[in-house]
């Protein structure tokens, strides 16, 4: 009998699923000391986040990928512009259409705040091989997926859901 037909996988999904919560939970906590340090708002501190594995992304990008409407994320980008995480330059092919990037500087001042904990996280990948940290990788991303997909259909739920 395998794993699947013993129940196995049945426990380890439980498991995973408990883990999981448990990390993102952490994480979230996380995030909000971070922000909390910085004197910003935990989602402005997740927007800087994505505009620095982004790179230059438009409002509504920034909108999309936060699950704010447009004009949260707009006041988002003023919160993050007067304290200087952020700066908004006319795209160069279309000037109608403007473009939010992070300051390499003052994201250089947010960086140490993760150290130690990117230090335990290394630490922690030096236990297994590389197939296994493929694997894993490969798990996170696509967990990561599934999230995103499944908070975006829970929003549009939302009664001012955007369209």
């Amino acid at each position: 009998m395998s794993d699947n037909q013993s129940g196995g996988r049945s426990r380890f999904n439980t498991e995973i699923d408990t883990a999981m919560r448990r990390m993102t939970s952490q994480s979230v906590l996380f995030s909000h000391a971070v922000a909390q340090v910085l004197g910003m708002h935990s989602t402005d501190l997740e927007c800087l986040g994505f505009l620095v594995d982004e790179g230059r992304v438009t409002a509504g990008r920034l909108a999309d990928l936060t699950g704010l409407t447009t004009g949260a994320a707009t006041r988002m980008i003023d919160r993050l512009e007067r304290a200087g995480y952020v700066r908004r330059e006319y795209d160069a092919s279309d000037r109608r259409r403007v473009m939010v990037s992070a300051v390499p500087e003052r994201v250089a001042e947010v960086i140490p705040m993760f150290a130690s904990l990117k230090r335990c996280l290394d630490d922690l990948s030096a236990d297994y091989s590389d197939k296994e940290l493929g694997l894993i990788l490969d798990f996170l991303n696509r967990a990561s997926q599934s999230v995103q997909e499944h908070t975006a259909a829970l929003r549009q739920r939302l009664p001012d859901s955007r369209p």
